[in-house]
């Protein structure tokens, strides 16, 4: 930080990039058997871990006369990367292009747009030799336009280096020496390996453990030796269907794998309840880290760097629709409120019943509506249910009984759940043989009823 007449300030925006803090995890962590820290990630200028490597390999590439004034920054990413070395561009003066899967989300995009670079989007799921992957589009443009450079973050010793000389130090200073384990992403292997080095320099049993998508290769490779077929998922910017030379598997110790169900609601869970931000490969990590804590002893040190914010995801991981859509939503991540409003968009009105209306009225409401529990009203209190097989029962047994009033037979009544309570909690009751149950709007009116069919219809995105 420089002075200006009394006044603190940046040289460029670039000087901000690092001494990201540490914040323990208290909560997702609270039964575990030691501290969890996270290496938040998301406090450097561009929101990742990327902003590192950006200027460290734009750095290297002008040492070494590869890049020169009013030269092209080019890179195969999944969005981060691609981010830091845009700033790097933008301060710099340098173009950029830059060369995505499909599969990343809008944001990144749009983020890549708004810092001046050239966005090529390429299908995901074709091997990296394939003349259209994401790779091989970066390897052409940049053997194409005069002028430009390949980052090859996957490839470049500096994507490593970097980590070697900040996160890692940065992390033994943080913790004073006594981290114990630490959890990285397993992508190009540039942060794991640089900050794995630097902590094993200093105490050689510290462990290294990568988290791994499943549908990565790294895990396989990294037990056996042996390449193995990838296959798709939907976590972004970990994992590979290669070996990124940037990676360095002697440091690391061992890797874990994580589904995309547990790794995207982990990330919704600390947004949730710790108030972390971030996407779904910092959810990835931290499930994995959770996992390492919880065969540890009292005085271990756990840290799990976190390498991205949430707002790259706001169209997919933090949206309920999106992971809806893709089966991976878990009920305890939503509100009882967004499966009431969903509901609503396809049945309006709440069927009920007066209890001092005849049961013919009600199994009007039955028949013409197809439901199959109505819950009673007295007013506006609710005062017991009216399942279809009692009235059916009743009326069968004595025709009459049509004209009698409907509190006469109701059951019980429905329990009923607050439209701000967890959706878990729903599922808890319908398990307990509960039929369905009432939805309390936030004005304390009954707004709607939830039934099994309903839960159902919601998680798997069904209209």
């Amino acid at each position: 930080m420089k002075s200006l007449e009394g006044v603190q300030y940046f040289e460029s925006i670039l000087d901000t990039v690092g001494n990201t803090p540490l914040v323990r995890l208290r909560k997702v962590a609270a039964d575990l058997p030691c501290p969890v820290l996270a290496k938040v990630e998301t406090f450097n200028p561009g929101g990742s871990v990327k902003d590192r490597i950006g200027m460290a390999m734009v750095e290297a590439a002008e040492r070494e006369g590869r890049l020169k004034p009013g030269g092209t920054i080019v890179e195969c990413t999944s969005g981060n990367t691609g981010l830091g070395l845009a700033m790097v561009a933008a301060v710099k003066g340098y173009r950029a292009a830059f060369c995505m899967p499909d599969k990343v989300s809008s944001e990144k995009v749009n983020l890549l747009k708004a810092f001046g670079a050239e966005v090529f989007l390429s299908p995901t799921a074709v091997e990296p030799e394939h003349p259209d992957s994401y790779y091989s589009v970066a390897k052409r443009i940049s053997s194409e336009r005069p002028g430009a450079v390949l980052m090859n973050q996957y490839h470049n010793p500096a994507n490593p280096e970097a980590h070697y000389r900040s996160t890692g130090p940065e992390l033994w200073r943080q913790t004073g020496g006594r981290i114990t384990h630490f959890v990285a992403g397993m992508g190009t292997g540039g942060t794991i390996s640089g900050t794995g080095r630097y902590l094993k320099e200093h105490n050689p049993k510290v462990q290294v453990i990568g988290a791994d998508p499943i549908g990565s290769i790294l895990k396989h490779y990294k037990e056996t030796g042996q390449m193995s077929e990838a296959h798709t998922y939907k976590i972004e910017g970990v994992g590979e269907d290669f070996i990124p030379t940037a990676t360095d598997f002697s440091v690391v110790d061992r890797i874990l794998s994580c589904n995309d169900h547990d790794g995207l609601n982990m990330a919704r869970t600390l947004a949730r309840e710790e108030a972390i931000f971030v996407g779904g490969s910092a959810g990835m990590a931290a499930w994995v880290a959770l996992e390492v804590a919880r065969t540890c002893g009292p005085d271990d040190l756990v840290v799990v760097l976190l390498p991205d914010t949430g707002e790259r995801y706001l169209t997919k991981v933090h949206n309920d629709e999106w992971m809806r859509d893709n089966h991976l939503l878990d009920p305890s991540s939503v509100r009882v409120g967004n499966i009431a409003a969903g509901k609503a968009a396809r049945v309006r009105t709440l069927f009920k019943v007066e209890a001092g209306e005849p049961l013919k009225r009600a199994l009007a409401l039955i028949q013409q509506h197809d439901v199959s529990q109505l819950p009673v009203f007295r007013g506006a209190d609710v005062v017991g249910t009216l399942e279809e097989g009692d009235v059916l029962r009743t009326v069968l047994a004595d025709a009459g009984s049509l004209e009698k009033p409907v509190d006469a037979i109701m059951g019980a009544p429905l329990p009923v759940v607050g439209a701000a309570d967890p959706a878990d909690v729903v599922t808890r009751l319908l398990a307990a043989r509960s039929p369905a149950v009432l939805v309390r709007g936030e004005g304390g009116a009954i707004q709607s009823i939830l039934t099994r069919f309903d839960m159902l219809q919601f998680i798997a995105g069904g209209e």
